[in-house]
């Protein structure tokens, strides 16, 4: 039995992704910064699917200790903008996933280096850098075990 063919291909691969990892966890203020330069950049948010993120988790209440239980107030863990919507973060974010709708390599090579422009502006600035890579990182088709 083979697996399912999607209908959305690029050179063998379902959606690449440009990978975004910073040197560092972000700060609330620094994770909205660069969802929204990301956003403004109409060449890229053309060309972007899905966004993705990822940190250290920044539970609303405390689960293990002698404070279990208890709210945590964290300062970072608020409601950001992002675009015209606001979102409430709950993560201290250090990993930018972009899902990427493209034709062909020519306009990903496109996209990527737009998004490396982009990257440039909002997180060198900050004092740390960032590793770029594109690929596949997250599940795009049901597995064997999915179905049980």
């Amino acid at each position: 039995m083979s697996a399912p063919e999607t209908k959305d291909k690029y050179t063998g691969k379902d959606y690449p992704q440009v990978w975004i990892s910073t040197d560092r966890l972000l700060s609330a203020n620094s994770t909205e910064l660069v969802l929204n330069m990301l956003a403004e950049n109409e060449f890229v948010i053309s060309h972007v699917r899905r966004f993705d993120i990822k940190g250290e988790s920044l539970p609303a209440t405390i689960n293990s200790g002698p404070n279990r239980g208890i709210v945590n107030n964290h300062s970072e863990r608020r409601i950001i903008r992002f675009g015209t919507q606001e979102v409430e973060l709950t993560k201290a974010v250090g990993d930018f996933y972009l899902e990427l709708l493209v034709k062909d390599e020519a306009e990903l090579n496109e996209v990527f280096e737009e998004i490396k422009k982009v990257c440039n502006e909002a997180i060198l600035p900050l004092g740390f850098g960032y590793t770029l890579s594109v690929g596949r990182y997250t599940k795009y088709r049901s597995t064997i075990s999915d179905s049980y």
